[in-house]
């Protein structure tokens, strides 16, 4: 038997083989559907917060991960396809155009005030990076200047105590990866 992906280096934890089988299993199952995904199937957005365990002799995260935002970029294509072809573009791109205006407004905030802030003695993602990022997101969304999806998925932040909260730099992050999606 091969495995789907290569190993974690010795010494290095990888995602969990069951749990990483058993949700492409799912995908797969849900791409060859003939139907629209319906509640809890797998869509693009479920793809895009997927998380494995992690295990000593998992598969390779950066395998698995690239893997991973291949199938977003099919099921998200096939999403819009399928809304295209059910007469209702107009109603998605004005969906995707009402939260890109949300996300510039968000970024014309000050920089080192666009997101919320932890705690002092807590770490939080570097307001200098993200802040740069942003500088980039909204050239793209303003000016039309050159992203790539990877580009976003691929940033990374230093940690700062009392930095920009995580998770809420991620949901707006991945509200970018959706809109920059819907208008490939």
């Amino acid at each position: 038997m091969t495995a789907t992906f290569p190993s974690a280096a010795k010494g290095q934890l990888g995602y969990d083989v069951d749990e990483v089988d058993a949700f492409l299993a799912e995908a797969r199952r849900a791409y060859t559907a003939d139907e629209a995904a319906g509640d809890g199937a797998v869509d693009a957005a479920r793809i895009r917060r997927t998380a494995f365990t992690m295990r000593k002799g998992g598969y390779s995260p950066k395998h698995v991960d690239a893997a991973l935002e291949r199938l977003e970029d099919a099921f998200a294509g096939r999403e819009r396809d399928r809304a295209l072809a059910s007469g209702s573009e107009a109603e998605w791109y004005g969906d995707a155009r009402g939260v890109a205006e949300q996300l510039v407004a968000r970024f014309e905030r000050p920089e080192g005030h666009r997101f919320d802030r932890v705690a002092f003695l807590t770490q939080g993602y570097h307001p200098d990076d993200v802040d740069r990022l942003v500088r980039r997101l909204q050239a793209y969304f303003t000016a039309g200047r050159p992203l790539s999806i990877d580009d976003v998925r691929s940033s990374v932040f230093r940690a700062k105590r009392g930095g920009y909260r995580e998770a809420q730099v991620d949901l707006v992050l991945d509200a970018v990866v959706d809109v920059m999606l819907a208008v490939r």
